[in-house]
């Protein structure tokens, strides 16, 4: 275990006033202070050397590192370790050479400011990222806080409320909260026209949606006029089939390949931020529509190739999951997929033609798993009555990966061993 060296301040709009005197002292006795322009104003003269951070900012960490041993002192907003530079420099310094001395976070803040329960908010950062990442959280009655990219973050907000029918939601601007200079400004988000919003800020948000609102459903399947498309589209009910059969667990990554409109990697992200999927589709316009997709639906994280499988599988992660909704009939696809899932790690492949379906057949006979038939059939008029259109039916295969793959076990196999099914 090595003696700290390093030690990261948290910093409020207070500056020195707000820090205890371990965390004075270490400021004075530092021979390299690291942080932002801002933060290194708010500390005053140092007796060390300081070092504004660059950009981009890991050109930084070397520096810091070369200090190993000599007292740094890093200053960052808040409480370091919620979505701040805290987390990073973890990934270079064991703890125990590290002090942290946290302040109060902004969030922490702007909940006492509103009088909101900070457990019962949704808490998004959008500092450096795309503004679409708030879409999923938008759900009526929902509380939101949304820490800002900069003063034209609220704006942006309040278009993109507006535009997806919830302009009557409440919207609250909170300023360089913990200082002096704290502002709040109040309004709905069809009339928020502020001007003057200071480039820190967070914003707090109270979800009220119109009747005609679109909201992102908690369950998977949504409607299939929801996806830019050609018709190359898992429908909605495979898709919420599929999701479910896919198992989706805490910080998988799944291939979707043959992705087509990127439904079913869309959907597998929004079962939780921590779920992360590659969409490996070969032609380019539809690779288009999944990016134009991913970003209305709230997730623009969603990592998209525009090439064909099996060759553009190469170099990738290795998947927890992996769906083959096209291309399952070219040479090497399943192969290069099988090979490259995690053991433990799901496969569903669909398909819809017999050629298809046969190759399925030879897969489940080969690897075990599950082969389910599904058929749907919908009410559509016949003349001035109803009945059920059918649509095309879907073999669905679905296999957990096991360090040894298992052979089906048949009626005729149970027979022979004198077990009656």
């Amino acid at each position: 275990m090595s003696a700290p060296w390093l030690t990261i301040i948290g910093l409020g709009e207070d500056g020195l006033n707000g820090l205890s005197s371990a965390a004075k002292g270490a400021l004075e006795q530092a021979e390299l202070v690291a942080g932002g322009a801002r933060h290194l104003a708010l500390a005053g003269s140092l007796r060390g050397r300081s070092l504004a951070w660059p950009s981009p900012i890991e050109a930084a960490y070397s520096e810091i590192l070369a200090m190993r041993g000599k007292p740094v002192v890093v200053l960052a907003s808040g409480d370091p370790f919620f979505y701040g530079v805290a987390s990073v420099l973890a990934a270079h310094v064991d703890p125990s050479e590290m002090r942290v001395f946290p302040q109060v976070s902004s969030m922490s803040l702007a909940a006492a400011r509103l009088g909101w329960a900070l457990q019962d908010c949704a808490i998004v950062s959008l500092h450096g990222r795309a503004l679409e990442r708030i879409i999923p959280h938008l759900q009526p009655g929902r509380r939101i806080l949304a820490l800002s990219w900069d003063e034209t973050t609220p704006a942006a907000l309040a278009r993109l409320l507006v535009a997806r029918g919830l302009g009557l939601s409440r919207l609250m601007v909170l300023e360089r909260l913990g200082g002096a200079s704290a502002r709040v400004v109040r309004s709905t988000a069809q009339d928020f026209d502020a001007n003057d919003v200071h480039p820190l800020n967070i914003v707090g948000l109270e979800i009220v949606a119109a009747p005609d609102a679109r909201i992102i459903p908690l369950a998977g399947g949504l409607p299939d006029d929801w996806f830019i498309h050609d018709g190359q589209i898992t429908k909605r009910d495979t898709r919420a089939m599929t999701l479910g059969a896919l198992a989706p667990r805490h910080g998988d990554l799944l291939w979707d390949i043959g992705a087509g409109s990127g439904s079913i990697s869309i959907e597998w992200m929004l079962c939780s931020e921590s779920l992360r999927a590659i969409a490996i589709e070969q032609s380019a316009a539809r690779a288009a529509n999944i990016r134009s997709n991913a970003l209305a639906l709230g997730v623009p994280d969603l990592q998209i190739i525009a090439g064909a499988a099996p060759d553009a599988l190469a170099g990738l992660p290795a998947p927890d999951a992996v769906f083959i909704g096209g291309g399952a009939t070219v040479a090497g696809v399943f192969e290069a997929a099988w090979a490259a899932l995690k053991p433990g790690g799901r496969m569903v492949i669909n398909a819809v033609t017999l050629e298809t379906q046969a190759q399925l057949t030879t897969l489940f006979k080969a690897h075990g798993g599950r082969l389910v038939q599904l058929n749907f059939a919908e009410a559509d008029a016949v003349g001035r009555f109803y009945g059920w259109r059918a649509s095309m039916p879907v073999v669905m295969w679905q296999v957990t990966k096991q360090q040894v793959s298992k052979q089906p076990r048949t009626k005729q196999d149970t027979v022979d061993q004198g077990v009656t099914l």
